[in-house]
């Protein structure tokens, strides 16, 4: 048989030619694979389920990361999903597997994360399942929410014209890690040296305990919008523009002028001999929200909502454009997290 390496499809492809046969067998069924969140019809309204796996030396290094805050950051992640279908998540269910290098106490800890995560976000564990893992530590979350039917957001739906959003600031969780793997590097070299995270408390925060953007899901009830489209920043900016543009059928239009930037992020970035835009683009984890609205909603917004203009849906013959601070025009290309190619 030919052989297809994993690398070369991506999470995404993947994930298409797994389920592309799977049909579904119920009407309650309104959402299935392929958003940030399944969709299931009750007798009052919508739940929205998602599910994420978290793997030991994939998506963290306890080297550095601490297991109170990497629970809370396991619950988080879901959380961010539900929110980018506009809903609110009401339970999740958490399922571990350990290896016997962990101790009660050392899972206890991981716990008192989740659970400080489910009284900040008001929510309730109700269930899920623990095994061994033969190496490392496995954590597999699943979230439960509600949403509206009139206030259902997907992936598709964004149309030429609407003003692409984008909550809080972009490239934290990135320059974060850099910083995080710089330190474990000159620790392993040297272990009498002492890590020195520069006082950086907001890059490294936004990676080590990233919040779901909840309040900007309250914001749109409270201001009364309805996004066109939504996803969460989860594998970077260009990587969750285009999948918004795939699954509208559009082109799109960001501008980099617009795109917003820490200057915490910004400096650690040239630090790094970065670029700061390119890590904004594809750095990735930083669980904003990254929504289309009606030009007409737009003026809703104040400077103190915490959400920028950063660019508009445009048609896809127009492809996907990135207008760069000097005002040229170059392709918008997905370079963000790749989960098959770790």
């Amino acid at each position: 048989m030919e052989r297809t390496e994993l690398s070369d499809l991506g999470e995404f492809k993947l994930i298409e030619k797994l389920t592309s046969k799977f049909k579904t067998y119920h009407p309650s069924t309104v959402r299935g694979v392929g958003d940030d969140a399944a969709v299931i019809k009750n007798r009052s309204g919508l739940t929205v389920v998602t599910t994420d796996l978290l793997l030991e030396g994939v998506h963290f290094d306890l080297s550095y990361f601490p297991l109170k805050h990497l629970g809370y950051k396991s619950v988080m992640v879901n959380l961010s999903d539900v929110c980018a279908m506009n809903g609110k998540t009401e339970q999740i269910t958490v399922s571990i597997a350990l290896s016997n290098r962990f101790s009660l106490e050392a899972v206890e800890e991981l716990y008192e994360g989740i659970r400080y995560a489910c009284s900040y976000a008001e929510i309730d564990l109700i269930g899920g399942d623990t095994s061994t893992s033969l190496k490392g530590l496995v954590i597999s979350v699943t979230a439960i929410g509600t949403v509206d039917e009139k206030k259902i957001t997907y992936r598709k739906g964004a149309k030429a014209g609407d003003i692409i959003c984008v909550s809080g600031d972009l490239g934290a969780a990135y320059t974060g890690l850099q910083l995080l793997e710089r330190e474990k590097q000159i620790f392993i070299e040297n272990p009498d040296i002492q890590p020195d995270l520069e006082n950086q408390e907001h890059i490294v925060g936004k990676f080590l305990k990233p919040d779901a953007r909840m309040d900007i899901v309250k914001l749109l009830a409270e201001l009364e919008i309805v996004p066109t489209s939504m996803i969460d920043v989860s594998d970077g900016l260009s990587s969750d523009l285009l999948h918004i543009c795939h699954h509208s059928n559009v082109g799109c239009k960001l501008f980099e002028s617009k795109i917003p930037i820490h200057g915490d992020t910004y400096n650690m970035a040239l630090k790094f001999q970065h670029d700061p835009t390119t890590c904004a683009l594809n750095g990735g984890e930083d669980y904003e929200l990254l929504f289309t609205i009606d030009p007409a909603e737009l003026n809703k917004f104040t400077e103190d909502h915490n959400v920028r203009a950063i660019g508009e849906i445009t048609d896809k013959a127009h492809g996907y454009k990135l207008i760069s601070k000097s005002n040229n025009e170059h392709d918008l290309i997905a370079q963000g997290w790749q989960h098959m190619n770790q």
